[in-house]
């Protein structure tokens, strides 16, 4: 099953990193195999944040239809400063409530390791869907903290994908950069 995850896993990132709609059928595969995954390892955090995962995906996927990714790449967008400082704080808020909650009530292996991970995820999946580039550096982040975390608790294929995921993650933030600065040099449509 973590071989399978791990597959689709690979695919659903190199399909982001394109910018391509299709990430998102591939991904729904993906967190309902991980959440069995996570549910045997006792990484509670990380087996509810799948079912968050695939429903976000189902609404990541209309947001792109809507934004034309059936017709090609969609288009890329930047947060504010205070938007980004929201979300950063917001993130640090609910890991030190979700981590305190799975230490308290739960028997959870890593339950701040696996907060971090899990609300990281969940901030860096909102800001995928909205299409907005500073979802690559939260991956980023997440993908560090998953490696050890996922390593420590004897997953090694899935920390083996985080280290990919790592890689294709900062690939993405350099393709989404061009993107957006391709974007930004092609003359305005005079049409519009």
């Amino acid at each position: 099953m973590e071989v399978t995850a791990v597959c689709l896993g690979v695919a659903n990132i190199i399909l982001l990193v394109r910018r391509s709609i299709w990430n998102f059928p591939v991904g729904m595969v993906m967190v309902l195999l991980y959440f069995e995954i996570f549910r045997e390892a006792r990484l509670y955090s990380d087996m509810l944040l799948q079912i968050f995962f695939l429903a976000v995906q189902a609404w990541g996927w209309i947001v792109w239809h809507r934004a034309g990714g059936m017709d090609g790449p969609i288009e890329v967008q930047r947060l504010s400063n205070a938007e980004r400082a929201a979300w950063v704080g917001g993130t640090i808020v609910a890991t030190l409530v979700w981590g305190w909650g799975m230490h308290r009530f739960t028997d959870a292996a890593a339950p701040w390791w696996d907060a971090a991970v899990a609300m990281g995820s969940i901030a860096s999946q909102i800001l995928l869907t909205r299409r907005a580039i500073e979802n690559w550096v939260g991956w980023i982040i997440v993908d560090a903290f998953a490696i050890s975390l996922y390593a420590n608790r004897g997953l090694g294929l899935t920390a083996g994908l985080y280290v990919l995921f790592l890689i294709l993650s900062i690939i993405g933030l350099v393709q989404w950069l061009r993107a957006e600065e391709e974007a930004r040099s092609r003359p305005a449509d005079p049409l519009a």
